[in-house]
């Protein structure tokens, strides 16, 4: 899976991630107690987790949204963004 990053000091960045669920924050533990990005939603495809967008801290879910679309990150994996709730 693909972790996709938006907002903060790695905008626009991109890695890959191993597993089949991606963590709630990224990364899983920062040693402060407070998390860099927040996991904003997933996208799908068969099943599985394509990719994984992630979120700076205080970041509206507008502006996520408003990124992840002008990205066309739903059409470039092939697959159906879920918000994580």
């Amino acid at each position: 899976m693909r972790a996709l990053f938006v907002g903060g000091a790695v905008d626009n960045s991109e890695l890959d991630m191993d597993g089949t669920s991606p963590p709630k924050h990224y990364p899983p533990s920062t040693g402060g107690g407070t998390p860099r990005y927040s996991l904003h939603h997933v996208g799908q495809r068969d099943g599985a987790i394509a990719y994984a967008v992630y979120a700076a801290p205080g970041l509206a879910h507008s502006e996520v949204e408003r990124v992840a679309k002008e990205r066309d990150y739903a059409r470039r994996f092939e697959a159906t963004p879920q918000v994580i709730a």
